[in-house]
């Protein structure tokens, strides 16, 4: 009889420890806290989270406030939370990471940022210093002393010899008046005018007065320095009254012709300051300014006339030289700026990517759209997007992308979204709803390598022909990739009870 209560106690004992460890090995499976499955209470943790916003997955860069049905594929929105890895589009990269890719960050900087405006332009004369010598009697050229155009003059140099009979005859009636006791001041006075109307150089005149000798021949001077622009007698040749003999240039200042872009027109303004230089005489430059801006537009360049006057001391600057004038303009106060390289330009958008350490010390990256200004001497100038004292990436921004293997960004660099590179292949399940002449209209599930949630869209047919077996309303396993174009083609395509791709 003891026996038998022996082995009953020991059977409950027995029976009791095992209940006990049954209890110990459930309580270390479940959550202490909450008494629920984990993956319940991670679900409950991301309900209780408020959504940034909601967006397709086809199309991230569109964002909605409001959950709902998305009116580019036939599924639902996906919400998009702040502690999701794309959901600024930034990227985590640890620091060592962010070492070996060499990548170089700078503060954005305010300050000021003159523009200069550097043009190209052919040196031509100043037709504001040209000086025309004619004829004011009838006469014949005697004697010529410069016998070639563009050869050079200076002030007070002879250039011709005339024999004016008309001189003569005004001349032999001055001198009768002038020694004419009957004569008085008055006629005196009119024959003498007679000779000045008459184009006589003052100073032939003073030599009348002092020889008493008519001059016959009248030797024309130069009244600048320069050279001759036109050359229009030769000796021997009778010249009239009003004719022009010289067509004098000065090159005490000549003209820069420059071609300036449209866009930087508005910089400009009469009378700035310039600075020139040529090939001829590197390292020296040339002083000036900006005389005007015609107001004609190049169809072909888009660029406008500008007219540029350089001083020209020892007339070293010659017509048809090529200069490089350079146009600083009033520097702008406390501007943000920027290293130009930190700037990427796609054509449409100006990127930068911005730089800051996240809560899990990793250096984290975000690409942000800027409006950009003037660039002046490597800097670039930041009119929206950036502020004071944000950093930004200045070397190494492609491989950035590239480690986010182009998935993780919300704006691209390229204006194409999001959609991982062409050329990976993704699987996926689904029912064919349509078969169309070049497209595929499928009813797919999820695809996690796309992170794409159920939906019904449309692929391109494969190049390779449809399987007869594949039909609509078949349920189907199927291959596809991305094309260069940013449309999604079928590489492979079988029933479910098929053959999997």
């Amino acid at each position: 009889m003891n026996k038998h209560i022996a082995l009953a106690l020991a059977a409950i004992g027995l029976a009791g420890a095992g209940i006990g460890a049954g209890y110990w090995f459930a309580a270390q499976r479940m959550p202490h806290d909450t008494g629920v499955p984990a993956a319940s209470a991670a679900a409950a943790e991301k309900a209780e989270r408020t959504p940034l916003y909601y967006h397709d997955p086809m199309v991230p860069q569109q964002k909605f406030d409001k959950p709902g049905k998305s009116p580019f594929m036939d599924m639902m929105l996906v919400p998009v939370y702040a502690t999701d890895g794309s959901d600024t589009g930034s990227v985590r990269i640890s620091p060592r990471l962010v070492q070996n890719l060499g990548i170089r960050t700078v503060e954005v900087a305010a300050g000021p940022l003159a523009r200069k405006v550097e043009v190209v332009g052919a040196v031509m004369f100043d037709e504001r210093a040209v000086t025309v010598v004619q004829a004011r009697v009838n006469g014949y050229i005697e004697r010529l002393f410069v016998r070639a155009p563009l050869d050079p003059v200076v002030a007070g140099q002879p250039l011709a010899e005339i024999l004016a009979p008309d001189w003569a005859s005004a001349q032999e009636e001055y001198l009768a008046l002038k020694n004419s006791p009957q004569a008085n001041e008055a006629l005196r006075a009119a024959a003498r005018q007679r000779l000045t109307v008459l184009g006589m150089p003052e100073a032939t005149i003073a030599a009348l007065d002092a020889s008493g000798k008519p001059h016959v021949r009248i030797t024309l001077t130069s009244p600048v320095s320069g050279v001759v622009g036109e050359l229009a007698v030769r000796e021997g040749m009778t010249v009239a009254p009003g004719a022009m003999l010289f067509r004098l240039n000065g090159l005490s200042t000549v003209w820069v012709q420059a071609d300036i872009p449209e866009t930087q027109a508005a910089w400009l303004t009469p009378g700035s300051a310039v600075e020139a230089s040529v090939p001829a005489y590197p390292g020296e430059v040339f002083k000036g300014r900006v005389v005007a801006l015609l107001p004609e537009v190049n169809a072909v360049t888009r660029t406008l006339k500008g007219r540029i006057e350089l001083a020209n001391p020892r007339h070293r600057l010659a017509p048809g030289m090529f200069a490089t004038v350079a146009v600083a303009t009033q520097a702008k106060k406390d501007v943000l700026q920027v290293p130009s390289e930190a700037v990427i330009q796609t054509g449409k958008r100006s990127v930068v990517i911005v730089a800051n350490v996240g809560q899990d010390g990793k250096q984290q990256f975000a690409p942000t759209d800027v409006e950009t200004g003037a660039e002046v001497n490597g800097m670039t100038e930041i009119r929206s997007g950036l502020s004071k004292g944000m950093k930004v990436v200045l070397s190494g921004q492609f491989l950035i992308d590239s480690e986010a293997s182009l998935k993780t960004t919300g704006t691209r660099m390229s204006d194409v979204g999001s959609a991982p590179p062409s050329g990976i292949v993704h699987r996926g399940d689904g029912k064919v709803e349509k078969i169309g002449n070049d497209r595929v209209t499928l009813s797919h599930g999820p695809i996690p390598s796309m992170q794409w949630g159920p939906m019904t869209m449309d692929f391109l047919s494969p190049k390779l022909r449809i399987p007869p077996s594949v039909k609509e309303g078949e349920s189907v396993s199927f291959e596809f990739q991305q094309g260069k174009n940013g449309e999604f083609e079928l590489t492979a395509i079988l029933p479910k009870t098929g053959r999997t791709p």
